[in-house]
């Protein structure tokens, strides 16, 4: 009995820190947080849209958290490390923040709940799915419920690439729950079958690869071989030319002397 007392109080801990990060954090696009206990502490890595918001001015902000995680909810030697979400449209806590700010700035449900599926299947994502619970349109509570692609909801494909995020929306009829669930773009799910190709295929395949490239191997060469001939006809010009300057004779030593002789007369007459 000792030992669930403390397997509940632990996972207490962890859910009320989780509550408290999402809060302190909800400015920086709030991603999920994971906890671990190492032999140095309690590593907590939150993923976020924009980092720089938690870290703060010369680390302020994130020094400030530590010590509330450590004061408040006695976690041995707590470390931070804050990691910045590859793709904020594929997280879904963070789709659900989204929304969930869309619809208290007045949107319309179902436009805000379109909107964000087509951007988390723009995306990439296989599969999509929104669910919003509450008073959408009057004083009875009901569900909404918008869907693309395709989602496992058990299994062993459920447990490693769906992924979950919820928001509670204010509201002035009341608290709007919103809740995302994405499929990763890499899930390999079991129903999917790749035919393997016959080895005639392949071969196939290969002789049109070769036949391919013996083609550009012969392009590449006709385009050197006028290259190589343009080459020689500028080389045979210039050949030429200094053939003619060599067939030239050089004027002789006595008609230089004898054309400054004449100049310095003339110069000498004037």
């Amino acid at each position: 009995m000792a030992n669930e007392i403390k397997f509940i109080t632990e996972n207490m801990r962890r859910v009320l820190l989780k509550e408290f990060m999402q809060r302190e954090t909800q400015r920086a696009g709030y991603g999920g947080v994971d906890i671990k206990r190492t032999p140095l502490g309690t590593r907590v890595t939150l993923t976020c849209e924009s980092p720089g918001l938690v870290i703060g001015k010369k680390g302020n902000t994130i020094k400030e958290l530590t010590r509330a995680i450590s004061d408040k909810f006695k976690f041995d030697n707590p470390q931070i490390a804050v990691e910045e979400a590859r793709n904020p449209n594929l997280n879904a806590q963070i789709m659900a923040e989204k929304l969930a700010s869309a619809l208290e700035r007045g949107w319309q449900f179902k436009r805000a709940a379109h909107s964000t599926v087509r951007r988390i299947m723009q995306s990439g994502a296989k599969g999509c799915q929104i669910m919003l619970a509450g008073k959408l349109t009057g004083e009875r509570h009901r569900t909404e419920k918008i869907r693309a692609g395709s989602i496992k909801y058990c299994g062993k494909p459920a447990e490693i690439f769906l992924e979950r995020g919820y928001v509670g929306a204010k509201l002035k009829p009341g608290i709007l729950g919103v809740t995302v669930w994405i499929m990763k773009k890499d899930a390999k799910l079991p129903d999917e079958i790749t035919v393997k190709k016959s080895i005639s295929e392949i071969k196939k395949e290969e002789s049109k690869v070769h036949i391919n490239i013996e083609n550009k191997i012969i392009e590449i060469s006709d385009k050197d071989k006028k290259r190589l001939l343009m080459k020689a006809k500028d080389e045979e010009v210039v050949d030429v030319i200094e053939e003619a300057d060599a067939d030239i004779p050089p004027l002789p030593d006595n008609q230089n002397v004898d054309s400054s002789s004449k100049t310095s007369n003339e110069g000498g007459g004037k």
